[in-house]
């Protein structure tokens, strides 16, 4: 008696290794909700970010922590889709999400101009 390895097959209900009508929707979900939690964040940070500035006491650094997030975000992007390529799309795009969402949390409870750049920043990498 000899073992044999396990055979790998197909998704349930689908030939030739094409996905499903669900595993694409929960695909297609996946991409729009990040879509979504990156233009509302865009929406809320354009808006408060005047009234953030003015409570934190620096004005003079407000494109600071724009440009910090537009940065890491341009350099990361680029990063990101090699990375992808290498490990996979899913384990990428899960860390990109976790890092944005942990960086929101401390660019939420940044107590100085200086901290929200960084955070920003952080976010950025996420946001890429």
């Amino acid at each position: 008696m000899t073992a044999t390895a396990p055979r790998l097959t197909a998704p349930t209900g689908a030939a030739d290794g094409e996905l499903t009508h669900r595993q694409k929707m929960t695909i297609i979900s996946g991409l729009l909700l990040g879509i979504f939690l990156a233009a509302v964040d865009g929406t809320i940070v354009s808006t408060a970010l005047p009234t953030i500035a003015g409570e934190l006491g620096h004005f003079d650094r407000l494109t600071w922590v724009v440009t910090a997030y537009f940065l890491t975000s341009t350099a990361t992007t680029p990063l990101f889709g090699k990375v992808s390529d290498l490990y996979g799309h899913r384990i990428v795009f899960q860390f990109a999400i976790v890092t944005f969402l942990a960086a929101s949390v401390l660019a939420g409870l940044a107590q100085t101009m200086n901290q929200l750049v960084l955070f920003r920043g952080l976010q950025g990498i996420g946001g890429g």
